[in-house]
């Protein structure tokens, strides 16, 4: 299967902490923007920050494997060596967690490592990885 990148266009209250959060911190290329928005490269897919004073983030979860996982929230799903890479960086700049980098469902089908963070809007990241990306829809 040949996956073609996705396009999410979310919502934020400042370009410059965009900028900052998702170009430096996350190290995702920046490419065209305007006044209002900002396209970023997130690990191959477009993402576009939008400007929306007071529009980011959502305080609804669900639970999953023991932790209340943020709803909505987007991601990318990682090499395991890229997101231990990720999880030791954000952890070393003192990123908030919502839920710390762990394992879930160890053991079961589906195991996978995963974290959740929120940028300076609100808006809720996971980043996770399987040690066989063929478990990534496994029941």
């Amino acid at each position: 299967m040949n996956l073609r990148p996705f396009h999410l266009a979310f919502p934020v209250r400042d370009l410059a902490e965009a900028r900052a959060f998702y170009g430096e911190l996350l190290g995702c290329p920046e490419g065209r923007s305007s006044e209002e928005w900002i396209d970023f490269d997130f690990f191959g897919h477009q993402i576009v920050a939008h400007l929306a004073p007071g529009g980011g983030g959502d305080t609804a979860s669900n639970p999953v494997d023991g932790h209340d996982v943020p709803v909505p929230h987007f991601g990318v799903v990682l090499t395991m060596e890229r997101w231990q890479e990720m999880a030791d960086k954000l952890t070393a700049v003192g990123v908030a967690f919502g839920i710390e980098p762990h394992i879930r469902f160890k053991g079961l089908p589906g195991e996978q490592a995963t974290m959740f963070f929120r940028d300076p809007s609100g808006n809720a990241l996971e980043m996770k990885a399987f040690a066989d990306d063929a478990m990534l829809f496994a029941t």
